[in-house]
């Protein structure tokens, strides 16, 4: 009976006093928003069009050389002039200059700064892998917080009405005093817990509104769905994880674009080809005379060691981010299959906790508040079968979170989104 009218207590506060539910957003929904509007996604691709639009002028040439004056002429301008048979002396010449590149270092030029921004879309994709692993575990966290709240108001109803039910009996008698404090005193921890979980729920919907790049005020509630994920399918060796993380991806590309470094200072080894043309407008009676000159810049062992001495620092370098890579490929190897372990015994401890210890605890409480009920029993053990239930349920959801939050955790680690 007792059971019954805390059932009807429960629903008509739920229908009459509930407030109205937010807007909810999925989990999906949230990701996305992400991916659409978090400046920091936005500041890379401003870097990469900015990459990719400086590489439009690789293979420009030089600029060239105009110059113009005074050629082979003398100091006295009478001798300027034509006189009888003197044809005169002296000249204003015109001349251009232009340097032809060699397109070996234009290709290659082209090809390092064409494969800049290959870093940044992978250190974009890195980001937004992280932020997507930030918005999961608040998100997770949120909807567990909620289950949490939603339990400490039924027990709140549940104790309000054994406390009310104490009052009445006191009056007879039918029940100590000490019960009825602890009552009392349960109902107003329960009321700070309620009060502090709705200040994590508050600071969860901040950070997502701040990944969301949202109005920070903005409501929403959170799916209370979730799925455990399977990894046992999910190859964690270091090849795949080669494949599938976007650092060790940035980590080749900058490989790459060291090597494409090298082959930049390689053809600073070859000669550049000019041609100079120079006309000359002679004085007096002299005819006009040209100068077409080819030239050619050719390395010498001593103009060259800097260009030697930067490729060879770029092989090292190389080498040193190959080792890196191996770093962070052991590393991660090593800390998803730990999480895998961990998650196998935190699902077995759930499922425990879910079919054999919640349904024990309730049964215990449910006999103990029909003994009540029936005055064979006294309070203060459904007291007890209470806070044991009650502290199982926020264990279990405990468990749950951890499960979640692991999930989470090897979803990055192995970069599945």
């Amino acid at each position: 009976m007792l059971k019954n009218r805390y059932q009807v207590i429960l629903c008509i506060f739920m229908i009459n006093f509930a407030p109205l539910k937010a807007q909810i957003l999925t989990l999906n929904e949230v990701l996305e928003n992400i991916t659409l509007n978090n400046p920091q996604l936005k500041m890379y691709d401003a870097d990469i069009q900015s990459m990719d639009a400086a590489s439009a002028g690789a293979k420009s040439w030089m600029p060239p050389q105009v110059q113009a004056g005074f050629f082979m002429t003398p100091y006295n301008p009478s001798f300027w002039k034509a006189d009888g048979a003197f044809a005169g002396m002296g000249n204003f010449m015109v001349g251009a200059t232009q340097m032809i590149p060699n397109p070996k270092k234009q290709m290659a030029d082209f090809n390092y700064m064409n494969a800049m921004s290959s870093v940044e879309k992978e250190n974009k994709n890195y980001t937004l892998n992280q932020l997507y692993a930030l918005a999961k575990t608040n998100y997770h966290e949120w909807m567990i917080i909620s289950k949490k709240v939603k339990i400490a108001n039924e027990n709140l109803l549940l104790l309000a009405y054994m406390i009310k039910s104490m009052e009445i009996r006191y009056q007879y008698n039918m029940d100590k005093l000490p019960t009825y404090y602890k009552a009392k005193s349960n109902y107003s921890s329960l009321e700070s817990m309620i009060v502090m979980l709705k200040n994590d729920i508050s600071q969860k919907m901040i950070v997502l509104n701040t990944l969301m790049a949202r109005d920070k005020n903005f409501t929403f509630e959170v799916d209370s769905t979730y799925r455990f994920t399977d990894f046992n399918n999910e190859a964690s060796d270091t090849t795949n994880l080669a494949k599938r993380r976007s650092d060790i991806k940035a980590i080749e590309k900058t490989i790459n674009i060291n090597q494409l470094k090298i082959e930049v200072e390689n053809t600073r080894l070859l000669p550049d080809f000019g041609v100079r043309y120079d006309h000359m407008f002679a004085f007096g009676q002299q005819p006009q005379q040209f100068t077409l000159m080819g030239m050619v810049n050719i390395p010498m062992s001593w103009s060259t060691k800097m260009n030697k001495a930067n490729i060879h620092s770029f092989q090292i370098k190389n080498e040193s981010l190959y080792w890196q890579k191996q770093m962070v490929l052991n590393e991660a190897s090593g800390m998803i299959k730990a999480m895998k372990t961990e998650l196998k015994f935190l699902k077995d401890q759930y499922q425990i906790s879910e079919n054999s210890i919640i349904p024990a605890i309730r049964k215990n409480y449910e006999t103990a508040l029909l003994a009540w009920q029936n005055n064979t029993g006294d309070l203060f053990q459904v007291l007890d079968a209470w806070e044991s239930l009650n502290m199982a349920q926020l264990d279990t959801l405990d468990k749950l979170q951890r499960i979640l939050v692991t999930q989470v955790e090897i979803e990055k680690q192995m970069e599945i989104k």
